[in-house]
């Protein structure tokens, strides 16, 4: 047998005692956060960066977030959080604009940028670390950060929306005292009806009354003459 050969059995053996004992590498650290965010000038956005590790949150754990602007090569750090500390890098533009929302122990690193501009459109990654668990790969979320609305062009589209509905509200309305008029009507309509025909039902039976009374009275008198005759 080669001496290369005994070297590898002997690595096997080794590496199936390790995971016997429990001495397998660490698990890797997962880093989460969205793809891509969307912001307004003047407006503020929140960056999320959820992580997951099979170790308990150390007191050592450390949190990084790094931005690369649109059309640059260069990635510059720009929030740090360890020993419990949050640290905005005194460098660029964000020093005054950045806030940290996030909660190691909860495993969020979110942090949050206000007063948008467009300079801030680029890629800005998550980068977590928790001794022991050191291995893992960082997550990049792209800022778009587009034109703020106009105010009087809202102020416009708001009242369009209010008007329409206004609008349509004032048509149900119509809708529905129309219809409660028309029903109203054929009510009174049918109650004439009603009272019509019970009218004539009422004089057809007065008439036929009188009519045989009329019939009756003439034979009475025929027969008292006869009878007065004999």
């Amino acid at each position: 047998m080669s001496q290369g050969a005994g070297d590898s059995r002997s690595l096997l053996v080794l590496a199936g005692l390790l995971a016997v004992l429990g001495l397998a590498p660490t698990s890797a650290i997962h880093v989460y956060t969205p793809r891509e965010v969307y912001g307004t000038v003047g407006s503020h956005v929140t960056l999320s960066c959820s992580f997951w590790s099979s170790e308990w949150i150390s007191e050592d754990i450390s949190i990084t977030w790094h931005f690369q602007a649109e059309g640059s090569r260069d990635s510059i750090s720009i929030f740090h959080y360890a020993k419990g500390q949050p640290y905005i890098d005194d460098v660029g533009t964000f020093k005054e604009r950045m806030e940290w929302a996030g909660n190691p122990r909860r495993k969020d690193g979110s942090i949050v940028i206000h007063n948008l501009d467009y300079t801030d459109n680029g890629t800005f990654t998550c980068d977590v670390k928790n001794p022991p668990d050191i291995v893992g790969k960082s997550s990049q979320v792209t800022l778009y950060v587009l034109e703020k609305v106009p105010t009087r062009y809202g102020v416009v589209l708001g009242s369009i929306i209010g008007g329409a509905l206004l609008l349509v509200l004032l048509v149900v309305a119509l809708v529905y005292l129309v219809r409660y008029c028309w029903l109203r009507r054929q009510a009174v309509l049918q109650r004439r009806l009603s009272a019509m025909e019970k009218g004539k039902l009422q004089r057809s039976a007065k008439d036929a009354s009188k009519r045989g009374r009329q019939v009756s009275t003439p034979r009475r008198e025929g027969g008292v003459k006869r009878g007065a005759g004999i």
